[in-house]
């Protein structure tokens, strides 16, 4: 009777933990993302958008193209935009890189079909997949493919400013 108990509370925690694990394809992930919240361990959770007036976008293309930046309202209420980078991304099976650097398993980790959570250097992140006008998108990653000097600039920037 207590085996058979036993079996019926594995087979019972299984199945609950099976029903909370949410399967969404890879290729769902491309598309923009802003972030919700951010909260640092040991610290209070900030929520982003417009009581804040900060919050930051990631843009994932369907051929690897990656983005991000940071997006900040002044106390005027204009818009800046903080480009952090512009390079490429991975996911696969879990396993997420951005800018080549290493592969982290669970990186990003889905909540429902538009909503992740991870962390990143013990910062816990949430994030949500939102449409934005095309306008809006190509700007902000062109503001971050701007932030990549090219190789010939930064030389001249180099022997002519850092002499």
């Amino acid at each position: 009777m207590k085996k058979a108990m036993l079996v019926v509370a594995v087979a019972l925690m299984s199945a609950l933990q099976m029903s909370a694990q949410v399967k969404v394809a890879d290729k769902e992930l491309v598309g923009t993302w802003i972030m919700e919240s951010m909260q640092w361990e040991g610290e209070k959770k900030t929520i982003c958008g417009k009581e804040s007036g900060y919050t930051q976008f990631k843009f994932y293309g369907a051929n690897g193209e990656y983005a991000c930046a940071e997006i900040a309202l002044t106390k005027d209420g204009k818009v800046v935009v903080m480009p952090h980078e512009y390079g490429t991304y991975t996911f696969k099976d879990g396993w997420y890189s951005e800018m080549g650097r290493e592969k982290i398993k669970d990186a990003i980790v889905w909540i429902d079909k538009t909503t992740t959570k991870g962390t990143w250097m013990k910062r816990h992140d949430i994030w949500k997949k939102k449409t934005l006008p095309e306008k809006v998108v190509r700007y902000i990653v062109d503001c971050c493919k701007a932030k990549n000097v090219p190789a010939d600039v930064q030389q001249s920037i180099k022997q002519t400013m850092f002499k």
